[in-house]
């Protein structure tokens, strides 16, 4: 009998014992977004699954179903080598595609077969993220967000994953967005997240909480090319404000650490946008400089004439200042101000 269950009775324990979420998509839906921790045994190549979609368009239903059980047939043993592995290390396997539908069901079905404790997750794909999208909303409800704000290059980033080492609870946006939310913010950390996976790992880091006090960064609506749903920013505006201050040159050192690492071409790419903002003979003369590595005076004068004025918080109200010299002392600091004092 083919066993199955929703991603809801899946988060309240249904499962008895160790579980692996197998997302059996293609390579490039896998990429795209996934549930995380899920990894990835595709039944079909990103070509396959195109031509079998075409064939179901405009052929018929049989004729991609006969194309399906070729391309999974010929894949099969290696698939079934990595499963049976697998099922040595967890109790449990489930399995998911776009819908629960034909992907995730035949192989179900042969791998119960064959004693292997196969689980088909119900609805797929879509219905996890139908179950992200009720839930999400609730949680942030219950969240009393601590928001880190400060100008370009004071070190947020490393003061927050210091709070998380020390044990607390942080939402990273940017994190999740794989994007610092800059116009520069992209650069050396490769392809910036969907919004769905963007929620996705929201939902599970504030899921995950060990309280209801959640650090995270002021940022703006957008990160990058996702968005916060309006609930969420709305959630976060409404923190309590701790600003984070720095010294110019230190901040110009966090800076080069975050983005020089044989990045000057997508330096050079993000910059040609800023053209509109910092002029023509400015670009001129900063694509000189990074041609030559020398990053420094770019890196003052885009925070002096663009970025601080841009990201100046002079109206909002803070619960409490730190100047940050080290991170690892300033997030001690910020816990004491916070839980202590």
């Amino acid at each position: 009998m083919l066993r199955e269950l929703n991603y809801k009775d899946l988060e309240n324990g249904s499962l008895d014992g160790t579980y692996l979420l197998i997302d059996v998509r293609s390579p490039g839906e896998f990429a795209s977004e996934t549930i995380p921790g899920a990894i990835n045994i595709p039944i079909f190549t990103d070509e396959e699954r195109a031509i079998i979609g075409t064939t179901y368009v405009q052929e018929s239903m049989d004729e991609a179903k006969q194309l399906g059980v070729e391309a999974i047939s010929r894949r099969l043993p290696d698939i079934f080598k990595q499963v049976n592995e697998l099922d040595k290390e967890y109790k449990n396997l489930v399995f998911f595609c776009a819908r629960g539908g034909f992907r995730s069901r035949s192989l179900v079905v042969l791998f119960k077969s064959l004693g292997i404790n196969a689980i088909r997750l119900e609805g797929g794909y879509k219905g996890y993220r139908g179950y992200v999208n009720a839930s999400l909303p609730k949680i942030v409800e219950e969240v009393q967000f601590k928001v880190l704000y400060g100008n370009t290059g004071c070190g947020k980033t490393e003061v927050l994953m210091e709070l998380k080492k020390q044990g607390y609870d942080i939402l990273d946006l940017e994190g999740c967005a794989n994007h610092r939310g800059s116009l520069l913010g992209g650069v050396g950390l490769g392809t910036p997240h969907t919004q769905k996976m963007f929620e996705s790992l929201v939902y599970h880091s504030l899921k995950n909480r060990k309280s209801n006090v959640v650090f995270t960064e002021g940022e703006s609506k957008r990160i990058g090319r996702v968005a916060m749903p309006e609930y969420l920013f709305h959630a976060v505006k409404s923190g309590e404000n701790i600003e984070i201050k720095c010294e110019i040159d230190l901040r110009i050192e966090n800076i080069l650490k975050d983005y020089i690492n044989d990045t000057d071409y997508e330096i050079l790419h993000a910059l040609s946008f800023l053209k509109k903002h910092i002029g023509e003979k400015n670009f001129e003369e900063y694509s000189e400089l990074i041609k030559k590595h020398d990053y420094i005076p770019v890196v003052k004068d885009l925070m002096i004439k663009y970025y601080d004025p841009k990201y100046e918080f002079k109206n909002r109200e803070y619960i409490g200042s730190f100047e940050n010299r080290d991170a690892k002392t300033t997030a001690k600091e910020i816990i004491n101000f916070t839980f202590v004092e």
